[in-house]
């Protein structure tokens, strides 16, 4: 029996109704550091409670992995699904005002993301996918540009919370600026996919994201018809943090060449 349709269904409806409780939070938060520019909000709790309990009252035999409670998701379930899940991915940007930020949630099978979905309830977008059956913006199918070469790409990049001056991030940032046709730093590592996805942006890189920033993120940007490596070439390992992806081949090659020229003595 085909269960994607059905995984798909509740995924979008889990990160709906959690964008819907992260809006009611707006005006009324306090704010929480877990580091050093490392912030929480009631927001955030309250949202991945809202997907935790959408997912497994739906599939009670699952786990779950937040980034609010990352213990609770450290034990396989027993039937091998683990619902991954970001409930506030640009808290940073949620606290300020800023109306760019999302959830974003994705299905894991036996180390393999089968289903994804990132809301951003700013602007009522939601982004899906199912692994072979394309990826979606409110339903429409979406697909990445056609942009060939750095000098024509928007890029999109972000930095650790506790950025440093030797962080692989930046000195890729300090590179692109001066061969991209634009650099963006937005705040959301997984809008940062979808707008990729969706053909917005062309190129993304991340070496210090969490496996809850990019799990449904990526899913998005292959099924959309980008390329998706780890940043020595091969299959993105979550644990690590560290991807890059482009719209397409060439053009991935190029950012490929590019980053490892940054990191040549890191």
């Amino acid at each position: 029996m085909d269960q994607l349709p059905e995984f798909s269904s509740i995924c979008e409806k889990a990160v709906r109704a959690a964008g819907a409780t992260i809006q009611s939070w707006l005006g009324r938060i306090h704010v929480q550091h877990k580091g050093p520019a490392d912030l929480v909000t009631e927001a955030d709790f309250a949202a991945q409670e809202i997907v935790r309990a959408t997912v497994l009252g739906a599939f009670p035999d699952h786990s779950l992995l937040g980034e609010e409670d990352p213990q609770a998701g450290s034990t396989p379930s027993k039937t091998d699904y683990r619902w991954i899940v970001d409930p506030l991915d640009g808290t940073t940007n949620f606290v300020h005002g800023v109306p760019h930020y999302a959830v974003s949630l994705a299905l894991e099978h036996r180390g393999q993301v089968i289903v994804g979905a990132v809301f951003d309830p700013s602007l009522q977008e939601c982004f899906t996918a199912a692994k072979g059956r394309g990826a979606f913006l409110n339903g429409r199918a979406i697909q990445t540009s056609s942009v060939a070469r750095l000098s024509d790409a928007l890029a999109a990049s972000g930095f650790p919370a506790q950025v440093q001056p030797d962080s692989p991030d930046l000195l890729v940032f300090n590179k692109a600026i001066f061969r991209c046709q634009g650099v963006r730093r937005t705040g959301s590592a997984a809008l940062n996919l979808c707008d990729l996805a969706a053909g917005r942006f062309d190129v993304n890189w991340g070496f210090s994201t969490k496996i809850w920033d990019i799990a449904a993120g990526l899913l998005l940007v292959q099924e959309a018809g980008g390329v998706v490596t780890s940043a020595e070439g091969g299959d993105v390992v979550f644990g690590s943090g560290r991807f890059l992806a482009s719209a397409g081949k060439e053009l991935h090659e190029e950012l490929a060449a590019l980053v490892s020229h940054a990191l040549v003595d890191v």
